[in-house]
């Protein structure tokens, strides 16, 4: 998710944010709970079962440089930004059921989910990543390099509009990715959305992430929200609205993380 450190400081309301580091806080003599794990984006009321399903099945299975960039990325200040490990053994399935092999990332961050794709793609396999900040992009580069598939990347640093028109001029592009992954400036997702359904194959997927955007999308207009939330809150539901009035695609929403929509090219 391409943002600020101040954004992503902001992107949890403050009445949501746990006191003092811990897992709970108070509000309206209401105790709100959320989990203290970096990248936490589950939408479940319980902390213990999304705990649960971290320590049952994800972890026990997280590969050792996941791991580590996991680990590392804790670190940074703007670690709210990062793909849950949840989401990120979510997409690496997805991705071998498929047999994606030429793929695209739209806002990497330092690459949780650019190396859960890198891991799950075979070694002829393609990354077009694409984003803003290099340095934080670096951050994690060797731990990418460590799990040896850095050679499948493709990395582009700067907005991506610039480089989905320039893939669109030589035909050649057209229709030919198996699988493209959107964690970026949610203002901008449904400009990348027409670009990419040029560009990604007929039967291929579009994953869109946030797209239940820390459960905003249900709230009231005038609910008590972070200025980051409302500010891109309106972009989400516009998107949400889009995507499932779209007839050229299939479409399957999640709660997985903060929501991910899939997009499957029907035409």
């Amino acid at each position: 998710m391409a943002t600020t450190a101040a954004d992503a400081t902001a992107a949890v309301p403050k009445e949501q944010q746990p006191a003092n580091g811990s897992a709970a806080a108070t509000t309206g003599g209401e105790q709100v709970t959320r989990h203290s794990e970096v990248g936490h984006k589950s939408l479940l009321q319980s902390d213990a079962l999304y705990q649960y399903i971290l320590e049952t099945s994800v972890y026990p299975r997280e590969h050792e440089c996941m791991k580590e960039l996991r680990e590392i990325t804790a670190n940074h200040p703007w670690n709210l930004m990062t793909t849950s490990a949840d989401e990120g053994q979510f997409l690496n399935m997805l991705l071998k059921l498929i047999g994606a092999k030429k793929t695209m990332e739209i806002g990497v961050y330092t690459g949780y989910s650019l190396l859960a794709t890198a891991l799950a793609i075979p070694d002829d396999g393609t990354i077009l990543a694409m984003d803003i900040n290099r340095e934080n992009y670096e951050l994690g580069l060797p731990c990418i390099e460590k799990a040896g598939v850095a050679h499948k990347i493709d990395f582009r640093e700067g907005p991506a509009l610039p480089v989905l028109d320039a893939l669109l001029e030589d035909e050649a592009n057209h229709g030919t990715f198996d699988f493209v992954f959107v964690d970026a400036d949610k203002d901008n997702y449904l400009n990348y959305h027409e670009r990419l359904m040029k560009l990604v194959k007929v039967g291929g997927l579009l994953g869109y992430d946030n797209t239940l955007w820390n459960g905003s999308v249900v709230l009231p207009a005038d609910a008590p929200m972070r200025k980051y939330i409302r500010y891109y809150r309106d972009f989400v539901l516009e998107l949400n609205k889009a995507l499932a009035a779209d007839q050229r695609v299939e479409i399957c929403q999640l709660p997985v993380g903060d929501g991910i929509t899939l997009c499957r090219r029907a035409k």
